[in-house]
């Protein structure tokens, strides 16, 4: 294969010291999860430190690393620097009016046909639940204040979503403030009547609380379409529904103006030239096939990674380290 225009590793993304978002994303089963737990492996060797937080329901990350990640950031065994953590992307809206303490949920519903109106009528918005659970994950993060976080994404489709949460968020709460507006008063009697809602909050407190999260959500955003803050990288195999669906991907990228010029191709198959394995060698027909046109389509425009399928599963520290390295110096198959 001739050699490409870019760079064919991810060596530029782990020398931009500027980039504090990294996205990695793909169609699920592409080896996503071990390229994101690999490229946080190879960044923690040149920053102070490292988040890689898991949004994929299906949370891979504990199975990768063999070790048991939460909500809540958690040092990557044998690393001082790398942390990791798995979130609900599916946050509850009731977890959030719980926060001033137990029983929020409770005296909402305890104001009768009126709380479950309210919370009915605000919280009907399509995305509301998700975009709050996803504003106080970032809220988590910045106050953290690690020097790159990345995200291991859910499967294609959800990839996005966040980015509409602003908007999402605005929605939720111009309804809560006209619902306050109309109801506020009156509910607010029925609560001080009831002792308020645990916490000492009331509705203003609740509308508060949404609009400081509309903030942190509107903030980021503009982060994520800086393309010196932040990048995407798209994960994907050399075969057809693969090819479509990164097509797609980074379509939908470009729409948004989210920075994305890496593509890593996972499981390739590179068989001796004495081989006579037939399976092997016509698999390795048809992915030549698919890189070619991965090739035709983004060669002179990305960085092409190509990652051997290796023999044994990715699992645990040492195969992961292993592995970041074919990230950044490319494959070299044996002659």
């Amino acid at each position: 294969m001739e050699d490409d225009i870019m760079e064919p590793s991810l060596e530029s993304i782990v020398n931009q010291k500027t980039l504090r978002w990294i996205f990695v994303g793909g169609k699920g089963g592409v080896g996503k999860t071990t390229t994101s737990c690999s490229l946080a492996i190879q960044l923690a060797k040149h920053r102070k430190s490292v988040l890689l937080i898991s949004t994929d329901p299906a949370h891979n990350l504990s199975d990768a690393f063999n070790q048991k990640f939460g909500k809540d950031a958690r040092l990557v065994e044998g690393f001082d620097n790398l942390s990791a953590m798995e979130i609900d992307p599916n946050g509850s809206i009731q977890d959030l009016l719980a926060a001033g303490g137990d029983g929020t949920e409770d005296a909402m519903a305890g104001l009768g046909g009126m709380g479950n109106m309210m919370q009915d009528l605000a919280f009907s918005i399509p995305g509301v639940d998700e975009a709050m659970s996803f504003a106080e994950v970032l809220k988590q993060v910045k106050s953290l204040s690690y020097e790159v976080i990345i995200f291991d994404t859910a499967p294609t489709g959800h990839t996005l979503r966040f980015l509409q949460f602003p908007t999402v968020m605005e929605k939720a709460l111009a309804k809560l403030s006209q619902l306050s507006t109309q109801f506020g008063p009156m509910l607010n009697s029925v609560l001080g009547a009831r002792g308020g809602l645990p916490g000492g909050q009331n509705l203003d407190d609740l509308l508060a609380k949404m609009e400081s999260l509309r903030e942190t959500i509107a903030e980021v955003n503009q982060q994520f379409k800086d393309p010196d803050m932040t990048t995407f990288v798209c994960v994907c195999i050399a075969e057809f529904l693969s090819l479509y669906e990164t097509e797609r991907m980074i379509q939908e990228l470009t729409s948004y103006n989210i920075d994305t010029h890496s593509i890593v191709v996972n499981q390739l198959l590179f068989p001796a030239a004495d081989n006579h394995c037939e399976q092997c060698n016509a698999r390795r027909k048809m992915q030549k096939k698919y890189l070619d046109q991965y090739e035709e389509l983004y060669g002179d425009d990305f960085n092409l990674v190509r990652m051997p399928l290796l023999v044994e599963e990715v699992r645990g520290k040492e195969k992961l380290e292993k592995f970041s390295e074919l990230l950044v110096k490319p494959y070299q198959p044996p002659q």
